[in-house]
């Protein structure tokens, strides 16, 4: 029998709604980005070593890519509001025990909370978007707006981070999240629909055994890769982690496959060839684009000799771009279609990555800002139309899914492109440094930025070979769907392959 939802409400305020859930969606976001530029001060507060500070970003990282899918399912099964609400409450309450902390056990624990908290919320955020609103213009402008501003929190980051802790020190990156959390949770408790729980009891069950082995796979994958930044690719604590985690997953997708019930992730939903290379395509951006914001702000403080602040201002125009192509990036893919758009953007942020590989010390800022700007132009395009090429044909029970998925492959991407393109730029820099400090670093960021535009390069041909244009809707297709729902673990009809 299949499985009945009960029918959302339209909100009150489409407006109102799209603004508070992309506020939370920002939030997780910036979490990563804003921490980069006061790690300093949290070293020198807490007395973290250097290998010990990068833990900070890594606990959150970890418990956020780790989670993700647990979280997107949670919001299906148990209700996007109530899962929304519960995880923004609980992240504005981690962000104040971590601005609280007085110690490196305590503000790692919270950050890991965090990181947790999001998993819960950023899958709430997009589903809730896709519900709510009427699938063709209005989804796609208020999927380009979910998107921009999750690219407008990888890219400000620096910018607000400099501004707060040269301002009102390190803990007030962490405090601001209080506030925006509190407005999201009242706002959402009026204008978020409820709906989308599912009326058939038997429905409503996790798949614990699941649940267990992807969080734990996610989790170790995650670990495994941001430790090679510092053990290296062919240590054994990489090494370990990196097979434990596939034997992990590989568990994880034979039970959804002949075991559960009730799948944590149904494996027909890759089945859509849209959705799948999606996916792909955003680890492959996200591999590129995320390390440059890294590489750059380092080479900012390090080599130029910027402070917190005037690093962070100097990615100022790289947010301006990102928010201007955003913007522009729903009127694209109505005109041109979701393979022109996603390809062009990839290809713009390859060329601003390949430009970027011409710095050297010393060179005045107005050389490089035109990377800069392509590189954020590049990425605005992208994000929105990746997403909106991510969610396009995915069924609406399953939205806090397929949310879950991009979100994951996000920030897989994120990790497994710093961690690698990090080992790059060690390697070349140990092999260079008789050229003198500044120009051995400044060629490892160069050569790692490297492979970080090739990564993008890749992401628009594939883009380009490998999207389709979306069909008209048909009946049986919606019937595919619907039968699909009802006995998630049988092979869906080849209507869905397209």
């Amino acid at each position: 029998m299949p499985a009945l939802l009960k029918s959302s409400q339209r909100p009150t305020s489409t407006g109102l709604l799209i603004a508070v859930v992309c506020l939370a969606q920002f939030m997780v976001i910036l979490d990563v980005s804003i921490v980069n530029v006061a790690l300093p001060s949290i070293g020198s507060g807490l007395g973290f070593s250097s290998a010990g500070l990068q833990w900070v970003i890594n606990a959150y990282t970890i418990a956020f890519a780790g989670f993700l899918l647990l979280g997107g399912r949670a919001a299906d099964l148990l209700g996007r509001k109530p899962i929304f609400l519960a995880g923004t409450a609980a992240f504005a309450l981690f962000s104040l025990a971590a601005a609280l902390s007085d110690s490196q056990t305590t503000l790692l624990g919270a950050r890991a909370l965090q990181g947790l908290a999001a998993a819960v919320m950023s899958p709430a955020t997009l589903s809730i978007i896709t519900t709510s609103t009427s699938e063709g213009p209005e989804r796609t402008r208020a999927l380009g707006i979910w998107a921009a501003v999750g690219g407008l929190g990888a890219s400000s980051g620096a910018l607000l981070g400099g501004l707060l802790t040269q301002g009102l020190g390190w803990p007030a990156i962490f405090a601001v999240n209080v506030p925006l959390g509190a407005a999201a949770v009242l706002i959402g408790l009026r204008v978020i629909p409820a709906g989308g729980v599912r009326e058939v009891e038997s429905e409503r069950h996790f798949d614990l055994l699941g649940a267990v082995l992807v969080s734990a796979g996610l989790a170790t994958l995650a670990y495994g890769i941001v430790r090679s930044d510092v053990l290296g690719w062919g240590s054994a604590g990489v090494l370990v982690p990196v097979a434990a985690a596939a034997a992990l997953i590989g568990g994880f997708l034979h039970v959804e496959h002949s075991v559960s019930r009730w799948p944590l992730m149904p494996l027909s939903i890759f089945r859509i060839s849209q959705l799948r290379w999606a996916n792909v395509i955003i680890v492959l951006m996200y591999a590129g684009l995320f390390s440059m914001f890294y590489f750059m702000t380092l080479f900012l403080q390090q080599v130029q000799g910027d402070g917190a602040l005037a690093a962070g201002v100097s990615f100022l125009p790289t947010t301006l771009s990102v928010f201007t192509a955003s913007n522009i990036a729903p009127r694209l893919v109505a005109r041109l279609g979701v393979r022109t758009t996603l390809s062009a953007g990839m290809v713009l942020a390859s060329v601003g990555l390949l430009w970027l590989t011409q710095i050297t010390p010393g060179m005045s800022y107005v050389e490089f800002l035109p990377a800069l700007i392509l590189s954020g132009l590049g990425m605005g395009i992208s994000l929105v139309s990746g997403t909106v090429a991510a969610m396009q044909g995915v069924p609406a029970a399953d939205s806090g899914l397929a949310s879950g998925l991009l979100n994951t492959s996000r920030m897989i991407g994120g990790a497994l492109g710093l961690a690698a393109l990090s080992t790059v730029a060690a390697s070349v820099t140990r092999g260079d440094l008789a050229a003198g400090h500044a120009a051995a670093v400044t060629h490892g960021y160069t050569v790692a930025m490297t492979f970080g535009a090739a990564s993008t390069l890749a992401g628009a041909l594939i883009a380009a070979a490998l999207l389709r244009r979306r069909r008209a809707a048909n009946p049986v297709v919606a019937l595919a769907d619907r039968r699909a729902e009802a006995a998630p673990n049988e092979a869906p009809a080849d209507s869905l392959a397209a």
